[in-house]
């Protein structure tokens, strides 16, 4: 049988989906895959997806332009499939990440302590003893964050959020609030193969962790708030092939950032 082109446009999640796809005997004898890189704004060469017999996609709306699932999904024959998939994000491990460009992890109380030009001890003594919870809501944060995230699961089929709100408590689901774990990876892979009309294999829900080279520390308040059972003060999480506890993560944030160093990733990689 001759195999057809499936396209797949999705962000840092579509490597590890597409791993799991192709354990699928089914589904590696039908396609031959190609993947695109949304967020770096790869683009898709003509040609490709007029031939395409499958598209896998993350949403993206109008603001992505030529990149968006409504212009992209244009270009589709019409015997092709397409099928919006996962794209999952959680901050309730991290109330106080921030998406701003120009440092990796950026967290916004850590920010503004910072800001005050306090010297790097005194930071790193107000953001672990002083009562995040008495100066942020993290009960409404919380709810926020489920909030955008279901409004980001309407776009597929493949539903997740009720896993998040039902186990992230007991179990980390996430290693960074855009890198999830092989549950969540495993389940959004089975459940594509389902509506491909695919037998998802056992061996789909026993894949590994995808992004196992860095867990981003959750602070002890914030666990202990939320009643994450699976932190503590003392927890050590990976970080770049070092383990940290969260007061360590935080001195190296603390260090870089007034060091005017960038590129905190390479500089978690040395310390």
């Amino acid at each position: 049988m001759t195999k057809q082109l499936c396209v797949i446009h999705a962000n840092c999640q579509g490597e590890p989906l597409l791993e799991r796809l192709m354990v699928s005997p089914e589904f590696t004898a039908r396609y031959d895959c190609r993947l695109f890189t949304n967020y770096i704004r790869e683009p898709i060469p003509g040609g490709v997806l007029e031939r395409c017999g499958l598209f896998l996609y993350q949403h993206l709306g109008k603001e992505w332009g030529e990149l968006s699932s409504e212009f992209l999904l244009s270009r589709l024959p019409r015997s092709s499939l397409s099928l919006c998939i996962p794209n999952m994000f959680f901050l309730g491990y991290w109330p106080f990440w921030s998406g701003d460009p120009g440092f990796d992890y950026r967290d916004s109380v850590l920010e503004e302590l910072i800001a005050g030009g306090l010297s790097g001890e005194e930071v790193l003594t107000l953001y672990m003893r002083s009562s995040l919870a008495a100066k942020h809501d993290l009960a409404a944060l919380l709810e926020r964050t489920f909030r955008l995230e279901r409004e980001r699961e309407s776009h597929t089929p493949v539903k997740y959020v009720d896993i998040i709100e039902r186990d992230f408590r007991k179990e980390r689901l996430f290693n960074t609030v855009n890198h999830p774990g092989p549950k969540l990876l495993n389940h959004a892979a089975a459940g594509i193969l389902s509506r491909l009309d695919l037998e998802a294999p056992e061996s789909v829900h026993a894949m590994p962790d995808a992004f196992p080279e860095f867990e981003l520390p959750i602070h002890p308040q914030v666990a202990a708030f939320h009643g994450l059972h699976f932190v503590g003060s003392d927890t050590e999480y990976e970080v770049y092939g070092r383990k940290k506890t969260f007061a360590q993560y935080a001195a190296n944030y603390i260090e870089a950032r007034l060091a005017g160093i960038e590129d905190f990733i390479s500089y978690l990689q040395l310390r």
